[in-house]
């Protein structure tokens, strides 16, 4: 018999009205990032050899979303034309479960669940046809109930509104969240009705038959609550997003990062930080970034895609994206370094100053007021406030090279393409056209006039 293969059914089905948003609800971002997508993406890290996505509503805005990763994982898109219940939703799979798969139910709205938690699922069902996620709330009211007998073993699950007195006393409930045997469950599926009130196929019904059947069925729970939980409107998204950010807090923390107060803190993407780090309050990290050892984050940055080495120091209010910064460099306060900027060691960038596709050498610095697009600049080079590297013709971007120890004077326009060279100056106010050779002073400048006996202008009809 072949290996049992790894099922995931992702369900994604549902309108999510209480959102009141023309966005299907699986799609509402945690941490930047659509609720189905942080369940994809899960499913991937516990071995998903097959993903099916029972989509209903939103087919063209979730497909649309999704089409890179659905192409490079081959996900096997599953219509559930009418909402009729969660069984009926999974019934739309069958044709694509093996009798050996097992198969993992998930839930598109439900984001922060670990692979952890999936995993030790995986493990309870190993030996069993079937096997519930469940948890154990402080109030359970409104979720079906877990029913045990007197030796523990599971028999089946009630709803809310149909369980006795005695049942609604117990605190252990359904999330949904389920493995089988693929054979078994079809099996099951196959067996259900829509005998109820609301005219559905639950597929809470299966677990009283394995039970019947005389199948044991087993059970794990989730570390955390909120790893259950979904989003039905913006309130409860909300609520995910700050157990997203508060459990990314804690990973840092226990990484080696200070973080002055950890619930001011947003974490969008995959980080990573050194020890001793320290980082101030409303910090923004998003995509892949990297903090080395005993660098600083002060407040109110964005920081995005970037990568940061041990020592530097990233003042109040700046913005990076696409940038690396040396060891022991420093940027802003209030400066913004754009894709394709690198700082050498040492390297600083000061207040107000925008840097796009630059590269810095070691302790080059930018102080005050400055643009630099499209620009080479040599070690120990200083480039003095009001500087702008005129880098767009209107049609093409131009290089700009500065030398090493070069002193570019406050308010000087280089007009790429343009070398200055190494130790060369250019005069404070200079447009500079022409190249700089080593060592040399360019002064590009108009000559002043003083005219005596100057008269302002008065307001007309002054007395």
């Amino acid at each position: 018999m072949p290996s049992p293969v790894l099922n995931v059914v992702v369900l994604a089905a549902g309108k999510g009205t209480r959102m009141r948003s023309n966005l299907p609800k699986v799609l509402h971002p945690v941490a930047q990032k659509p609720m189905v997508q942080h369940v994809l993406d899960t499913a991937l890290l516990v071995g998903a050899k097959q993903l099916q996505l029972v989509y209903g509503h939103g087919a063209e805005q979730l497909q649309a979303h999704l089409a890179e990763f659905s192409e490079q994982h081959g996900v096997t898109w599953v219509e559930q034309a009418e909402q009729l219940g969660t069984g009926h939703a999974v019934q739309q799979t069958i044709p694509n479960i093996s009798d050996n798969d097992t198969v993992l139910i998930l839930y598109g709205d439900v984001p922060l669940t670990r692979p952890e938690t999936l995993q030790n699922l995986l493990a309870a069902k190993a030996n069993n046809a079937l096997a519930l996620l469940t948890v154990t709330l402080p109030d359970p009211t409104g979720y079906g109930r877990i029913v045990r007998d007197q030796q523990g073993v599971i028999t089946g699950i009630v709803e809310h509104k149909d369980a006795s007195a005695q049942e609604r006393k117990i605190t252990e409930v359904n999330t949904g969240m389920m493995a089988a045997d693929g054979k078994a469950l079809k099996r099951w599926l196959n067996q259900l009705n829509n005998n109820n009130v609301q005219g559905e196929y639950y597929l809470t019904d299966i677990v009283a038959m394995a039970a019947a059947e005389g199948v044991s069925i087993a059970s794990s729970q989730p570390a955390e609550i909120a790893e259950v939980e979904g989003a039905n409107n913006r309130v409860q998204l909300a609520a995910l997003e700050r157990a997203y950010q508060q459990r990314k807090a804690e990973e840092l923390m226990i990484a080696g990062a200070t973080l002055l107060d950890p619930a001011r803190i947003d974490v969008r993407g995959e980080v990573s930080v050194g020890e001793d780090v320290v980082i101030d309050i409303n910090v923004v990290l998003e995509g892949n970034v990297s903090i080395g050892d005993g660098a600083v984050i002060e407040p109110n940055c964005v920081i995005r895609d970037s990568q940061i080495a041990a020592g530097a120091r990233i003042k109040a209010n700046s913005v990076l994206e696409g940038a690396s910064v040396g060891e022991n460099a420093q940027v802003g306060p209030f400066a913004r370094l754009r894709p394709g900027t690198k700082l050498g060691n040492a390297a600083a960038v000061g207040n107000f100053v925008e840097v796009k596709n630059t590269e810095f050498g070691a302790g080059a610095k930018a102080g005050h007021l400055t643009y630099l697009g499209d620009t080479q600049i040599g070690a120990g080079a200083n480039i003095g406030a009001g500087t702008i590297t005129c880098n767009y013709d209107g049609a093409n971007k131009h290089k700009t090279e500065i030398g090493a120890g070069a002193f570019i004077g406050s308010n000087s326009s280089l007009v790429a393409p343009v070398r200055i060279g190494e130790n060369a100056t250019t005069g404070a106010g200079s447009v500079v056209t022409n190249n700089v050779a080593d060592g040399e002073l360019a002064v590009g400048r108009a000559k002043q006039r003083n005219i005596s006996g100057w008269q302002r202008p008065t307001k007309k009809g002054a007395e």
